[in-house]
């Protein structure tokens, strides 16, 4: 065991309440691409705004499209050794909550109770209503979708359906902002993983746990902006890394 796992495992050994922060680095892992890195989706695709999505039906049939055309890398995807390492220190109650920037659910799939998961961007693998948040599954609207492409809305109000996600131009949700900054400040051991810590303002709580006079740690393939006022840095695998350190 190298030196900087032994000293992560220590720093996790000595906490009794962490954070976890993850990002798209963490299900990179499992085959799902990022979406700013170099393969990244939206350098493939442009986004889809909010505020056009919600205007215009052609809009948001084409959304739908993109939803089910059977490039979605996250349709069977499964949790990697990161976030199977994550939940077993969840499970030895050292984790108290995951938060993390995915949409993908894979920290659900691994494990992870609901209640301990924020999920600071939504989740990919359901849809909402828009105006009283009736959730809806995706097979049903999948079905009735591809067989003439109408659009999805809402049985009991007549909203707008989207999938649960955060998209650009939407407000991030409060209820899970606020439930991120709760657990930032009680922690004393915050660990950011795979995340650029480029987007805010979920990327000002490592930052914000640290001046709080929690350890920071930082586990991410590349530098990071905020690498300067960490406790320890780990550029390397998240899934190897994680496994070493909780075996």
């Amino acid at each position: 065991m190298d030196q900087d796992v032994t000293a992560f495992r220590q720093m996790i050994k000595t906490s009794n309440k962490i954070a976890v922060f993850t990002g798209a680095g963490i299900s990179t892992e499992s085959g799902i691409p990022d979406f700013r890195g170099p393969n990244g989706i939206w350098n493939k695709v442009t986004p889809i705004d909010f505020n056009d999505f919600v205007s215009s039906e052609d809009v948001r049939r084409e959304s739908w499209r993109r939803k089910f055309s059977g490039d979605d890398m996250m349709t069977g995807a499964e949790p990697n050794a990161g976030h199977l390492a994550i939940n077993q220190l969840v499970q030895m109650g050292k984790v108290s909550h995951v938060i993390t920037q995915n949409v993908d659910g894979l920290h659900h799939r691994s494990g992870v109770p609901e209640e301990q998961i924020i999920e600071l961007h939504g989740n990919a693998n359901y849809a909402t209503c828009l105006d009283c948040g009736h959730r809806y599954e995706l097979e049903d609207i999948k079905r009735s979708f591809l067989a003439d492409e109408s659009l999805p809305s809402c049985t009991l109000c007549q909203g707008i359906i989207k999938t649960a996600t955060v998209s650009f131009g939407q407000s991030m949700p409060a209820k899970e902002m606020k439930r991120a900054e709760e657990a930032t400040f009680a922690c004393d051991m915050f660990i950011a993983i795979g995340s650029s810590l480029v987007v805010y303002p979920a990327a000002g709580f490592p930052r914000m746990a640290k001046q709080n006079g929690a350890m920071l740690a930082i586990l991410n393939n590349e530098p990071t902006d905020i690498d300067l006022v960490a406790d320890l840095v780990l550029h390397r695998q998240i899934g190897p890394t994680l496994s070493a350190v909780v075996d």
